[in-house]
């Protein structure tokens, strides 16, 4: 796992190379307390596209991980796994960087809960997260301000 001094993280790649791309599972920290990771984009089986400001799961078809730098936001075809929210609208087959530490603004709305809650994808929908439920829930972020759909991420990586 690479720590990068810099990068754009609001850009994508549809191949990588070495020494002139981020490479899958290189992880950003930013001096503010933001941490990102760089992973492939799939569809999933629902062929879900990436949208900025969306959660992506860890993909897992058939209910096999796919391995930790492979995401989905087809909540269907994931291990029901946060993997972090999507800086930019990655293409399929592509890669690109998700937030996974931190504050920030998600594009849907919440599922459900209130401020303060504890969020995870399970009983989500695609692209959201929902309240934490079970303890048996993997916690992947919290609700800081529902309404306005802002979350302090803790995405495991």
């Amino acid at each position: 796992m690479a720590i990068l001094a810099g990068g754009n993280i609001t850009e994508n790649y549809t191949t990588l190379e070495a020494g002139n791309t981020p490479q899958v599972g290189d992880v950003y920290f930013t001096p503010l307390g933001k941490v990102y990771k760089f992973v492939q984009y799939v569809g999933g089986a629902g062929v879900v596209a990436a949208v900025a400001g969306n959660v992506a799961y860890y993909f897992a078809p058939s209910g096999v991980s796919a391995g930790a730098e492979t995401v989905t936001s087809d909540l269907s075809d994931s291990a029901g796994l946060g993997a972090g929210v999507l800086q930019i609208a990655i293409p399929i087959n592509s890669y690109g960087w998700v937030q996974i530490k931190g504050t920030a603004t998600i594009t849907p709305a919440l599922t459900a809960g209130a401020d303060g809650n504890a969020l995870t994808a399970v009983g989500a929908t695609d692209g959201t997260l929902d309240v934490s439920a079970l303890v048996t829930d993997a916690i992947v972020a919290y609700a800081i301000d529902a309404s306005a759909k802002i979350i302090k991420c803790d995405f495991p990586f």
